[in-house]
């Protein structure tokens, strides 16, 4: 919630309900248990979540080589010292341990999620206008990422 009211656009409108997001989350949790999403999650001294990362397998036959990076967050709180870049890491490890050799995401064009891609080794592969609304509803453009492994 944090960081869809910091105005990360990860699929969310605001004002973003608590019910709703949680919702996400217990059909992400599904998703683990069906080994479709793996999940990452950081949290601080008190245990309380300041980051998360997942990563979605496809089902299709002819694409069981990637993955996507998908709900990269870091709470607003914790910016600024790595932890976004950590997270990354840790997908793309697994990624890679798991036989996967190719990743990819989308990020609204822009932002500053854009910067640790790139300095991640992260491709941009083009620009897509008005693909999703920010958390405000206005439409904005998307960049594809990919990532080669290994």
């Amino acid at each position: 919630m944090d960081a869809v009211d910091g105005g990360a656009s990860v699929g969310f409108l605001t004002p973003l309900e608590a019910a709703e997001a949680a919702s996400w989350w217990l059909r992400a949790a599904g998703e683990a248990e069906e080994g479709v999403r793996d999940v990452w999650a950081a949290l601080d001294a008190d245990g309380r979540p300041v980051g998360a990362v997942t990563l979605v397998r496809t089902g299709a036959a002819n694409g069981r080589h990637r993955g996507e990076i998908a709900r990269l967050l870091v709470h607003r709180s914790a910016r600024g010292r790595g932890l976004g870049r950590r997270l990354l890491a840790a997908a793309e490890a697994h990624a890679a341990a798991t036989g996967l050799t190719l990743l990819v995401l989308d990020t609204r064009t822009g932002s500053p999620a854009e910067r640790l891609y790139r300095g991640a080794g992260w491709t941009a592969a083009g620009t897509i206008p008005d693909y999703a609304a920010d958390p405000a509803g206005a439409l904005r453009a998307t960049t594809l990422y990919y990532k080669r492994l290994g």
